[in-house]
């Protein structure tokens, strides 16, 4: 009985896979580059401004930069880390 069963065959299911890949592939190519993405024109308010900080500026807002660090930082509260052993001696 063993020998009356179809017996597979090893490329069926690289050949499933090989098909799925491609759809997969060109279903990606057409969504990013079909004929509905076109360039979007710009206003010209959004062609004039560069940067964020510029159309904050022309809105009336002000850019300021923020606070720098101070020099010397405090110590951190806790124990002091230990140095590790030194493993070859000298």
């Amino acid at each position: 009985m063993i020998e009356d069963r179809p017996k597979r065959r090893g490329l069926h299911p690289v050949a499933i896979a090989l098909a799925v890949a491609i759809f997969g592939v060109l279903a990606m190519l057409i969504v990013d580059h079909g004929p509905w993405n076109r360039p979007h024109v710009q206003t010209i308010d959004v062609a004039y401004y560069r940067t964020t900080g510029d159309a904050a500026r022309a809105a009336g807002a002000a850019v300021q930069p923020t606070t720098p660090k101070p020099a010397l930082e405090p110590e951190p509260p806790g124990p002091k880390p230990v140095q590790p052993p030194d493993p070859v001696p000298d």
